[in-house]
Protein backbone atom coordinates (compact mmCIF):
# COMPACT_ATOMS: atom_id res chain seq x y z
CA UNK A 1 0.00 0.00 0.00
CA UNK A 2 0.93 3.18 -1.09
CA UNK A 3 1.25 6.58 1.30
CA UNK A 4 -0.48 9.54 0.93
CA UNK A 5 -0.13 13.29 -0.94
CA UNK A 6 -0.59 16.53 0.80
CA UNK A 7 -1.58 19.18 -1.91
CA UNK A 8 -1.38 23.16 -0.96
CA UNK A 9 -2.42 25.48 -3.67
CA UNK A 10 -0.77 28.66 -4.89
CA UNK A 11 -1.27 31.00 -1.74
CA UNK A 12 -0.57 34.83 -1.39
CA UNK A 13 1.73 34.77 -4.33
CA UNK A 14 3.99 31.46 -3.03
CA UNK A 15 4.41 28.52 -4.75
CA UNK A 16 2.27 25.30 -4.01
CA UNK A 17 3.60 22.70 -2.30
CA UNK A 18 3.12 18.64 -2.16
CA UNK A 19 4.30 16.56 0.18
CA UNK A 20 4.08 12.65 0.28
CA UNK A 21 4.07 10.68 3.91
CA UNK A 22 4.56 6.92 3.54
CA UNK A 23 3.63 5.20 6.68
CA UNK A 24 3.58 6.44 10.26
CA UNK A 25 5.35 9.25 9.05
CA UNK A 26 3.61 12.73 9.93
CA UNK A 27 2.99 16.22 9.09
CA UNK A 28 2.56 18.97 11.11
CA UNK A 29 0.20 22.13 9.29
CA UNK A 30 -0.38 26.05 11.16
CA UNK A 31 1.20 29.29 10.79
CA UNK A 32 4.51 28.32 12.23
CA UNK A 33 7.06 30.33 14.16
CA UNK A 34 10.82 30.50 14.91
CA UNK A 35 9.22 28.58 18.12
CA UNK A 36 6.74 26.45 16.41
CA UNK A 37 8.71 24.29 13.27
CA UNK A 38 5.88 23.02 11.29
CA UNK A 39 6.31 20.85 7.64
CA UNK A 40 3.04 23.16 6.20
CA UNK A 41 2.75 26.48 6.38
CA UNK A 42 -0.93 27.90 6.04
CA UNK A 43 -0.20 32.02 5.50
CA UNK A 44 -3.55 33.05 7.57
CA UNK A 45 -3.56 35.12 10.70
CA UNK A 46 -6.69 33.47 11.76
CA UNK A 47 -4.53 29.90 11.75
CA UNK A 48 -2.97 28.79 14.94
CA UNK A 49 0.58 28.58 15.18
CA UNK A 50 -0.02 24.51 15.36
CA UNK A 51 -2.83 23.93 13.78
CA UNK A 52 -2.83 20.27 13.69
CA UNK A 53 -1.50 16.80 12.49
CA UNK A 54 -1.57 14.59 9.80
CA UNK A 55 -0.96 10.93 9.80
CA UNK A 56 -0.21 8.48 7.59
CA UNK A 57 -1.10 4.74 8.06
CA UNK A 58 -1.47 1.85 6.19
CA UNK A 59 -4.55 2.38 5.01
CA UNK A 60 -6.19 5.58 5.78
CA UNK A 61 -5.03 8.86 7.44
CA UNK A 62 -5.66 10.64 10.52
CA UNK A 63 -6.06 14.26 11.30
CA UNK A 64 -5.67 15.87 14.84
CA UNK A 65 -7.43 19.40 15.29
CA UNK A 66 -4.67 20.80 17.73
CA UNK A 67 -6.59 24.34 17.71
CA UNK A 68 -8.46 25.18 20.87
CA UNK A 69 -11.40 26.86 19.09
CA UNK A 70 -12.18 25.87 15.74
CA UNK A 71 -13.49 22.98 14.05
CA UNK A 72 -11.67 21.73 10.48
CA UNK A 73 -13.73 20.20 7.83
CA UNK A 74 -12.83 17.20 5.69
CA UNK A 75 -15.12 17.34 2.33
CA UNK A 76 -15.06 14.67 0.01
CA UNK A 77 -15.09 15.81 -3.55
CA UNK A 78 -16.12 13.09 -5.02
CA UNK A 79 -18.94 12.43 -2.61
CA UNK A 80 -21.87 14.94 -3.84
CA UNK A 81 -21.32 16.85 -0.14
CA UNK A 82 -20.00 14.43 1.56
CA UNK A 83 -18.39 15.87 4.81
CA UNK A 84 -16.73 15.03 8.44
CA UNK A 85 -16.36 17.67 11.30
CA UNK A 86 -13.12 17.29 13.05
CA UNK A 87 -13.61 19.19 16.44
CA UNK A 88 -11.31 21.10 18.49
CA UNK A 89 -8.74 18.94 20.44
CA UNK A 90 -9.70 15.88 18.32
CA UNK A 91 -6.61 13.75 18.06
CA UNK A 92 -6.06 10.88 15.66
CA UNK A 93 -9.82 11.05 13.75
CA UNK A 94 -9.71 8.68 11.31
CA UNK A 95 -10.16 9.55 7.72
CA UNK A 96 -12.08 7.57 5.46
CA UNK A 97 -12.52 9.20 1.65
CA UNK A 98 -9.90 8.32 -0.80
CA UNK A 99 -9.97 12.17 -1.93
CA UNK A 100 -10.04 15.12 0.76
CA UNK A 101 -10.15 18.10 1.11
CA UNK A 102 -9.50 19.85 4.32
CA UNK A 103 -10.94 23.42 4.88
CA UNK A 104 -10.03 25.18 8.19
CA UNK A 105 -11.84 28.81 9.16
CA UNK A 106 -10.06 32.03 7.65
CA UNK A 107 -11.12 35.72 7.14
CA UNK A 108 -10.88 35.49 3.77
CA UNK A 109 -13.24 35.48 0.94
CA UNK A 110 -12.25 31.74 -0.51
CA UNK A 111 -11.57 28.79 2.30
CA UNK A 112 -8.34 28.09 3.34
CA UNK A 113 -7.65 24.47 2.27
CA UNK A 114 -5.50 21.77 0.94
CA UNK A 115 -5.90 18.27 -0.55
CA UNK A 116 -4.90 14.96 0.65
CA UNK A 117 -5.09 11.87 -1.34
CA UNK A 118 -5.18 8.66 0.65
CA UNK A 119 -3.22 5.53 1.11
CA UNK A 120 -4.22 3.55 -1.93
CA UNK A 121 -7.78 1.28 -1.08
CA UNK A 122 -7.04 -1.83 -1.81
CA UNK A 123 -10.58 -3.74 -3.85
CA UNK A 124 -10.58 -8.10 -3.90
CA UNK A 125 -10.58 -8.74 -7.30
CA UNK A 126 -14.38 -9.53 -8.37
CA UNK A 127 -13.75 -12.95 -9.49
CA UNK A 128 -12.34 -14.35 -6.79
CA UNK A 129 -14.45 -17.11 -4.81
CA UNK A 130 -15.67 -15.37 -1.68
CA UNK A 131 -14.38 -18.19 1.26
CA UNK A 132 -11.04 -18.09 3.02
CA UNK A 133 -9.11 -16.03 4.90
CA UNK A 134 -8.13 -12.63 3.72
CA UNK A 135 -4.31 -13.72 2.73
CA UNK A 136 -5.31 -16.35 0.95
CA UNK A 137 -7.73 -14.02 -1.32
CA UNK A 138 -6.68 -12.22 -4.54
CA UNK A 139 -6.31 -8.49 -4.38
CA UNK A 140 -6.43 -6.35 -7.48
CA UNK A 141 -3.30 -5.16 -9.16
CA UNK A 142 -4.45 -1.53 -10.05
CA UNK A 143 -7.15 -0.57 -7.54
CA UNK A 144 -8.81 2.38 -9.22
CA UNK A 145 -12.90 3.80 -8.25
CA UNK A 146 -15.00 3.58 -11.34
CA UNK A 147 -16.64 6.96 -9.67
CA UNK A 148 -13.56 8.94 -8.61
CA UNK A 149 -12.59 12.21 -10.86
CA UNK A 150 -9.03 10.55 -11.28
CA UNK A 151 -10.68 7.97 -12.92
CA UNK A 152 -12.44 10.02 -15.23
CA UNK A 153 -9.70 12.18 -16.10
CA UNK A 154 -7.73 8.56 -17.06
CA UNK A 155 -11.00 7.27 -19.41
CA UNK A 156 -10.71 11.34 -21.37
CA UNK A 157 -7.41 10.84 -21.61
CA UNK A 158 -7.95 7.32 -23.47
CA UNK A 159 -10.78 8.31 -25.26
CA UNK A 160 -9.29 8.82 -28.64
CA UNK A 161 -7.73 5.59 -28.52
CA UNK A 162 -11.24 4.14 -27.51
CA UNK A 163 -13.13 5.58 -30.46
CA UNK A 164 -10.63 6.14 -32.88
CA UNK A 165 -7.72 3.50 -32.46
CA UNK A 166 -5.16 5.56 -33.78
CA UNK A 167 -5.08 9.08 -32.24
CA UNK A 168 -2.25 11.43 -33.00
CA UNK A 169 -1.27 12.37 -29.40
CA UNK A 170 -2.31 12.42 -26.06
CA UNK A 171 -4.97 14.97 -24.89
CA UNK A 172 -3.13 17.76 -23.44
CA UNK A 173 -4.84 18.94 -19.71
CA UNK A 174 -6.28 21.92 -21.68
CA UNK A 175 -8.60 19.54 -23.59
CA UNK A 176 -9.12 16.93 -20.89
CA UNK A 177 -10.60 20.22 -18.67
CA UNK A 178 -12.90 21.21 -22.33
CA UNK A 179 -13.85 17.52 -22.63
CA UNK A 180 -15.20 17.29 -19.16
CA UNK A 181 -16.83 20.63 -18.41
CA UNK A 182 -20.35 21.45 -19.89
CA UNK A 183 -23.92 19.67 -19.06
CA UNK A 184 -23.64 17.21 -16.21
CA UNK A 185 -19.85 17.35 -16.30
CA UNK A 186 -17.88 17.70 -13.40
CA UNK A 187 -18.12 21.22 -11.79
CA UNK A 188 -15.05 23.54 -11.09
CA UNK A 189 -12.33 21.02 -12.70
CA UNK A 190 -9.58 23.58 -13.48
CA UNK A 191 -6.27 22.30 -15.35
CA UNK A 192 -4.15 22.54 -12.18
CA UNK A 193 -6.47 19.62 -10.45
CA UNK A 194 -6.56 17.89 -14.35
CA UNK A 195 -2.70 17.76 -13.51
CA UNK A 196 -3.33 16.72 -9.58
CA UNK A 197 -5.04 13.86 -10.58
CA UNK A 198 -2.64 12.68 -13.59
CA UNK A 199 0.38 12.81 -11.34
CA UNK A 200 -1.81 10.71 -8.58
CA UNK A 201 -2.87 8.39 -11.20
CA UNK A 202 1.17 7.96 -12.47
CA UNK A 203 2.88 8.14 -8.81
CA UNK A 204 0.28 6.50 -6.50
CA UNK A 205 -2.53 4.12 -8.25
CA UNK A 206 -0.58 2.82 -11.53
CA UNK A 207 2.89 3.47 -10.01
CA UNK A 208 4.65 4.18 -13.22
CA UNK A 209 8.41 4.74 -12.69
CA UNK A 210 9.00 8.96 -12.72
CA UNK A 211 11.67 9.76 -15.84
CA UNK A 212 14.69 11.56 -13.94
CA UNK A 213 15.55 14.76 -15.78
CA UNK A 214 19.17 17.18 -15.95
CA UNK A 215 17.26 20.28 -15.48
CA UNK A 216 13.66 21.79 -15.31
CA UNK A 217 14.17 22.54 -18.86
CA UNK A 218 12.40 19.41 -19.21
CA UNK A 219 9.82 19.46 -17.15
CA UNK A 220 7.20 19.48 -20.24
CA UNK A 221 8.50 16.50 -21.74
CA UNK A 222 8.44 14.76 -18.67
CA UNK A 223 4.63 16.03 -18.16
CA UNK A 224 3.76 14.52 -21.48
CA UNK A 225 5.75 11.32 -21.07
CA UNK A 226 3.62 10.56 -17.94
CA UNK A 227 0.69 11.54 -19.64
CA UNK A 228 1.52 9.35 -22.20
CA UNK A 229 2.74 6.52 -20.21
CA UNK A 230 -0.61 6.32 -18.09
CA UNK A 231 -2.81 5.97 -20.74
CA UNK A 232 -0.21 2.97 -22.24
CA UNK A 233 -0.54 1.20 -19.30
CA UNK A 234 -4.48 1.94 -18.79
CA UNK A 235 -5.15 0.51 -22.04
CA UNK A 236 -2.29 -2.35 -22.13
CA UNK A 237 -4.07 -3.83 -18.89
CA UNK A 238 -7.83 -3.05 -19.94
CA UNK A 239 -7.96 -0.56 -16.82
CA UNK A 240 -10.50 1.50 -19.26
CA UNK A 241 -12.20 -0.21 -21.69
CA UNK A 242 -14.63 1.10 -23.99
CA UNK A 243 -17.89 0.52 -21.55
CA UNK A 244 -16.16 3.10 -19.37
CA UNK A 245 -17.05 6.09 -22.03
CA UNK A 246 -20.38 6.25 -20.66
CA UNK A 247 -18.90 8.07 -17.87
CA UNK A 248 -18.14 10.94 -19.90
CA UNK A 249 -20.05 13.85 -20.46
CA UNK A 250 -22.15 14.32 -24.12
CA UNK A 251 -19.55 15.40 -26.54
CA UNK A 252 -20.29 18.99 -27.50
CA UNK A 253 -21.98 19.03 -31.18
CA UNK A 254 -19.54 21.34 -33.21
CA UNK A 255 -22.35 23.86 -33.87
CA UNK A 256 -22.38 24.29 -29.66
CA UNK A 257 -18.95 24.61 -29.70
CA UNK A 258 -18.69 27.64 -32.18
CA UNK A 259 -21.00 29.41 -29.62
Amino acid sequence: MSGIVIHLPEQGGGAAVTLRLGPGERVRFGRGSARTPIELRLDDESVSRLAGEIRATDDHWQLSNLSATHGYLVENPEGAGEYLRVPPRRVGAPIPFEFSRVVLPSRRETPLSFQVFAPDHVYVDPQAPGGGSWESRTLTAYSLDETATYFLVLVALCEPWLRDRSPVAVPTTPQVVERLSGPGAHPGLTARAVSSHIDYLADEKLRIAATPAADGSDRAGRRNGKREAVVALALKFGIVREEHLALLPPRAEPAERGR
